[in-house]
């Protein structure tokens, strides 16, 4: 089974699959999202944040109230958007979950896993979700390196690690290719990198230090706006 990886850009991505459609980190670089996204083909079932800072929160609220995507998220960050406007029926399990527990949804399991960053409320975390054909993807949100990702390496294969690389705020290049060594995953694609002029505006950092700490992992690079069709 074949599914499609889109990169809005920074954090945002969305995974299509033929009985899933997820939404991770909608901020679309400080636009409205687009009506396919709303209404249309790209209408996400459900929507994943990470922290609740304004550039990963993005268009959750208006996302989850036009289009009725169920929400999921860490307890605390979830209550709060919902407070300020997803209808309470739309909380995935009525609630949110939080870092080790896995939540399953439409044919996906969604492991939340501990990320090292800041926020107001709740905590930043990552994501490890797994397809119903079995490929493993890990977000892993915003977060400098920690050594904990070698035991997610271990308790999952992941197939593809979505990993930040801009600096700053979050791990750069030279962290997360030794991140990807931890993960062991089998290929990565850089994110939250050129988003901003304090991000490092490229990924030569990564791609340089990925083929020395993890020949084996593959780089996907992609632009934002770009879909790739993917497959075990």
């Amino acid at each position: 089974m074949s599914f499609t990886l889109t990169w809005h850009g920074h954090a945002n991505f969305q995974i299509r699959t033929a009985g899933c459609n997820i939404l991770i980190d909608p901020f679309f670089a400080g636009a409205a999202a687009p009506a396919s996204v709303l209404r249309g083909e790209d209408r996400p079932d459900l929507v994943l944040v990470s922290h609740d800072h304004a550039d990963h929160v993005g268009e959750t609220i208006a996302v989850c109230t036009q289009s009725g995507a169920a929400l999921a998220g860490v307890v605390g960050l979830v209550e709060g958007l919902c407070g300020q406007g997803v209808p309470q029926r739309q909380l995935l399990n009525g609630g949110g979950f939080n870092i080790g527990g896995t939540i399953n949804f439409k044919g996906v399991a969604v492991t939340m896993t501990e990320a090292f960053h800041t926020s107001a409320s709740g905590a930043p975390v990552g994501f490890i979700i797994r397809l119903e054909d079995g490929y493993t993807l890990y977000h892993a949100g915003d977060t400098g390196i920690f050594a904990n990702m070698a035991v997610w390496g271990d308790l999952f294969a992941i197939d593809l690690a979505l990993l930040p690389t801009g600096g700053f705020y979050t791990m750069d290049g030279r962290q997360a290719a030794l991140a990807a060594s931890m993960l062991k995953c089998k290929a990565a694609v850089p994110m939250h990198w050129g988003t901003f002029p304090v991000l490092a505006q490229d990924t030569l950092e990564f791609e340089n230090e990925l083929a020395r700490r993890a020949p084996a992992c593959r780089i996907l690079k992609m632009r934002p706006g770009q879909s790739l069709e993917l497959s075990v």
